[in-house]
């Protein structure tokens, strides 16, 4: 027999070194895991959340202590008792003497060895482990549905909340099992217990028993996950069109699974008894028996009922189970309670019915003067080339829409909030005192109607009436400075002893270049590091030597970090998906940012899964909104809305739905996390938004499931879907815009987020969908369904029309030259009472270089097929629908600067009012009065358009009152001359 190989060691002092490293590694790792987990603790005590930081560490250590143990414990033990029980004698054969190498290499380490295995394991297994501490805390505090799953009569919280933890536990259970059996097949192969290649008996008893009793909880493993198939037969994707149990499913496949699942127990009792019968023949032929079951009854029976008796009358087989496929999939995304509104039924074509129209536009009183002409999406560089002040403020890429009531009258407003924007430091600003100590924060809130430009020296410009440093107009801000914006990534060291000079960059004093005022930060926010210890922290956590050395940073001060909005609502509630788009608003004098926070589910049976970033990506998705993580749902809810105070972070939650289950399962789990609604104030509620990421969500699922016939909907005859953007170079989706506008039933205006939707595959409009933010009817959706055999124009015809039109052209090719671009800004579809569908564009022009920026030149119009296009909306409308039907848009102020001359006086210009009015059907004769009055106003019109173009808001004004004036002149005039 050959002697066996020596394994080589290594040196004393090869050793020394190597655990020295070692031992610097852990100790490297040790300290920066716990600096990272203590600079959370001590963000999430500043901000009021440290039972979320408890509870979800908790549960994190519980899952990981659990699986650790159990797979690396389980599968040690399994080895373990695979050595002790290993044979004393091995029979002699060249097998055996090549794994002799093995075995003295083993037996002296063999804890060593065991003990790493145990410990690879665990840790691997609870790192995974610990990632589902959602999972566990939705089963520990599920709370009930209230509704009953037709097909197994239990509550839906079942499917939601225990069916999941069930599928965990199977899973690491069955892990458990293969790596344990992995284990001791191993260590018996190593030390004798298996002979592969050794004559007489393979296995010796010890071996038997141990891997029957392994193999057999295997099995048994395996008849509950058949029991658990069951169940999971409602997310069942068999349906071509629909999720959930299909017929096959229910009639096929369901039975076969609970026959499967006592095959499998006999299986594993076979195995069980092997270890009294001690012959594998039994077990083997129950195995057999299992794989031969579930081939025929479990693959092939349900593939032949649906081959040959559900596919050749599918729409009929079918037909219960889309009706409760389509129940439940609108009631998991919200959309059980929809206004469906037969719209326009009475147009035929593109054939405009003029009388109709102009009656419906006379009517309006709503929509049309609330027409917005500035799209938040493009003005960002306008927003910073009028009110950036500072190289270090910024705007974000995308501007926001919400609504103000000024002077009693509401209307929507692009806002947006002044914010710090490092990236704006020059060089010999970029200094660790100046980006962390100085430059601290943004300071001002920037707010411009949405329907209204003013006529500047450039012409087109947004009408700040909130503006400036320090902030004035019509929107009090008592609060103006920003410490939490989207663009603050880096942190900031604040604060300062009583008495010392202020440090912190605040805003110009007067308008002078050279002076400015600073501030010491004294609000509530940030994590205080005075003491030598913190600041030994913070040094290592941003590994930045300053914490220890610079004067700036003292007794006093504190660190503001996690300054984004959304980075601190999910951080302080990791079990919310928060909406990509906070926007910014003033309540009670403050600047707060409001967040949109859902509640999510991958479970909720029958409904249709989608992945979430993918249905809520749109053509602005990445550009000044935040992406959607790309994860499966089937269920969701806007179940908070959060604020997040922009001077001091404070971050409050809100049940909005207190409702839905999955948030009281979470409030359970988190108390005292989430407020009542009740507790929002009046002035915040005015300022609720519905949310953009679920709207887009809503509306994809609604191009399907607007459809309530099982067969209509089995056929997708009538399937809908979301138009591409037309105004930008991508396949992606349109957004939704949030207007101002009266629905077709309602009394007056509401603020809304809309979204046209096309025929299927087809440019042609079917259907326009909205959602109220009103308070009083927030979240009631309407949809407008267009008749199904007229083709009314989609947005990607409307600008392929506008494009071509022959008035377009030329002044595009005018545009995009080497001096500046043409913008086109959002493409809006506005409901005109029971008529139809208006669409609104306006187009900007923007200067060439890095300093140009969009300005307002044009409005384009289309209704059918016309198209109006015009420096001002009400002369776009006169172009569409005739002289005078524009008169309803000049109450919204949509004052665009126009490269036409002022008419002299004595011109008739008068909108709407004829040179001789009839008098009983005949025309009258004009009177010296009313002829005085036709050049007061003509003279008020020139005056009003010379204040527009100096932007002399109060003599815009006085020049209102004069043609007011002139006008009720002119109708007295007409009144005496027909002798009334």
């Amino acid at each position: 027999m050959r002697p066996p190989v020596p394994v080589p060691t290594l040196s004393r002092r090869a050793k020394l070194v190597i655990g020295a490293i070692a031992v610097l590694l852990v100790l490297f790792t040790a300290v920066g895991t716990l600096t990272n987990v203590y600079v959370d603790y001590l963000w999430f005590d500043e901000a009021g959340f440290t039972e979320v930081f408890w509870t979800e560490l908790q549960s994190r250590a519980l899952l990981f202590a659990v699986a650790g143990v159990a797979t690396g414990g389980l599968t040690a033990l399994a080895m373990y008792l695979a050595y002790r029980f290993r044979p004393t004698f091995r029979p002699m054969s060249l097998e055996q003497q090549n794994l002799e190498r093995y075995r003295q290499s083993l037996e002296p380490r063999r804890g060593l060895v065991l003990t790493g295995i145990a410990v690879v394991l665990g840790l691997f297994a609870g790192f995974t482990a610990q990632s589902s501490w959602e999972t566990w805390l939705s089963f520990r505090n599920s709370t009930d549905f209230g509704r009953t799953d037709p097909q197994f009569g239990v509550d839906l919280s079942f499917f939601v909340f225990d069916y999941p933890f069930y599928r965990l536990l199977l899973g690491f259970g069955f892990a458990v099992v293969i790596l344990a059996l992995i284990g001791s097949l191993l260590t018996h192969y190593v030390f004798g217990g298996l002979r592969l290649q050794t004559p007489g008996q393979k296995l010796t008893g010890a071996a038997r028993v141990q891997l029957s009793v392994l193999l057999g909880v295997f099995l048994a493993l395996k008849a509950v996950a058949y029991w658990l198939d069951r169940y999971g037969l409602v997310y069942s994707d068999r349906g071509d069109v629909f999720t959930g149990a299909s017929y096959t499913d229910v009639n096929a496949l369901l039975t076969p699974k609970t026959i499967l699942v006592f095959v499998a127990a006999v299986c594993a009792l076979a195995f069980f008894a092997n270890i009294v019968v001690r012959n594998f023949l039994l077990p083997a032929a129950a195995l057999v028996l299992l794989l031969v079951s579930s081939l025929v009854i479990g693959v092939a029976y349900p593939a032949i009922v649906q081959q040959f008796v559900v596919k050749p009358s599918a729409n009929e087989k079918e037909a219960p189970y889309i009706e409760l496929a389509i129940e439940s999939t609108l009631d998991a995304y919200g959309l059980s309670e929809i206004d469906y509104v037969d719209y326009a039924q009475q147009t035929t074509g593109d054939a405009v019915d003029p009388d109709l129209v102009l009656a419906e536009l006379r009517n309006d009183t709503e929509t049309i003067p609330n027409a917005r002409l500035l799209d938040p999406n493009v003005l960002s560089d306008t927003f910073t080339a009028r009110q950036q002040i500072r190289n270090v403020y910024g705007f974000p890429e995308k501007l926001d829409i919400d609504r103000y009531t000024v002077d009693g009258e509401t209307g929507d407003y692009v806002v947006a909030v002044r914010e710090l924007d490092s990236a704006g430091l020059s060089e010999n600003q970029d200094t660790w005192i100046n980006r962390h100590t100085v430059y601290t924060h943004g300071n001002g809130f920037v707010a411009a109607p949405a329907n209204e430009v003013v006529a500047g020296a450039e012409g087109g410009e947004p009408n700040f009436t909130t503006r400036d440093l320090p902030t004035r107009g019509d929107i009090e801000v008592e609060q103006s400075r920003v410490y939490y914006g989207e663009l603050m990534e880096d942190y900031s060291v604040v604060g300062a002893p009583p008495g010392a000079e202020p440090r912190e960059f605040d805003l110009p004093e007067g308008g002078s270049d050279e002076r400015q005022i600073s501030n010491t930060y004294d609000g509530e926010g940030g994590v205080e590091i005075g003491s030598f210890f913190r600041q030994l922290t913070f040094a290592i956590h941003y590994r930045e030597r300053n914490f220890l050395l610079s004067n700036a940073v003292n007794d006093a001060s504190k660190v503001l970090y996690v300054r984004d909005p959304r980075e601190r609502v999910e951080k302080a509630a990791p079990f919310l998906e928060v909406d990509g788009d906070p926007y910014p608003a003033v309540i009670d004098g403050r600047i707060v940012w409001i967040l949109d926070g859902y509640t999510t589910s991958a479970y909720y049976p029958y409904a249709e899964q989608m992945e979430l970033g993918e249905a809520a990506a749109d053509s602005l998705t990445g550009t000044g909104t935040t992406a959607l993580p790309n994860e499966t749902f089937n269920y969701i809810r806007n179940s908070v809305k959060a604020t997040v105070d922009a001077y001091d972070g404070t971050i409050t939650l809100y049940a909005w739905e207190p409702e839905d289950p999955v948030l009281q399962t979470f409030m359970k789990a988190f108390p005292g996390t989430v407020q009542p609604r009740t507790e929002m104030s009046e002035e915040l509620v005015s300022h609720v938004r519905y949310p953009q990421d679920l709207f887009k969500v809503q509306r994809d699922i609604l191009t399907r499931y607007h459809v309530d016939d099982p067969e209509t909907f089995y056929e997708q005859s009538d399937r809908w879907q979301v138009p591409d953007d037309p105004t930008q170079d991508t396949n992606q989706d349109q957004p939704p815009y949030y207007i101002l506008a009266q629905r077709p039933g309602d009394d007056e205006a509401t603020f809304q987020l809309t979204s046209a939707l096309n025929a299927f595959q087809r440019d042609n409009l079917s259907a326009f969908i909205s959602a109220s933010s009103a308070p009083e009817t927030y979240g009631d959706i309407q949809v407008l369904q267009l008749p199904g055999n007229t083709p009314f124009r989609g947005p990607q015809q409307v600008q392929n029309a506008f494009l071509s039109n022959n008035q377009v052209r030329p002044d595009l090719t005018l545009f995009n030259s080497d001096n500046s671009d043409a913008v086109f800004g959002n493409l809006l579809t506005l409901p005109i009472g029971d008529a139809g569908l208006l669409y609104v564009e306006p187009l900007y022009v923007r200067g060439a270089g890095e300093s140009g920026f969009p300005l307002l030149q044009k409005v384009l119009v289309n209704f059918g097929d016309r198209i109006g296009y015009a420096n001002t909306l009400s002369e776009a409308l006169d172009q569409v629908f005739g002289d005078g039907a524009g008169q309803v848009a000049t109450d919204s102020d949509d004052i665009a600067d126009t490269t036409e001359d002022v008419t002299a006086p004595g011109d008739e210009i008068i909108p709407g009012l004829p040179s001789d009015p009839p008098v009983d059907g005949e025309p009258a004769p004009a009177t010296p009065d009313m002829a005085e009055a036709v050049t007061d106003i003509n003279a008020a019109l020139a005056a009003l358009a010379t204040a527009q173009r100096s932007g002399d808001f109060a003599g815009q004004g006085q020049a209102l009152e004069d043609l007011q004036t002139a006008v009720d002149a002119y109708q007295a005039a007409q009144r005496a001359a027909a002798g009334e």
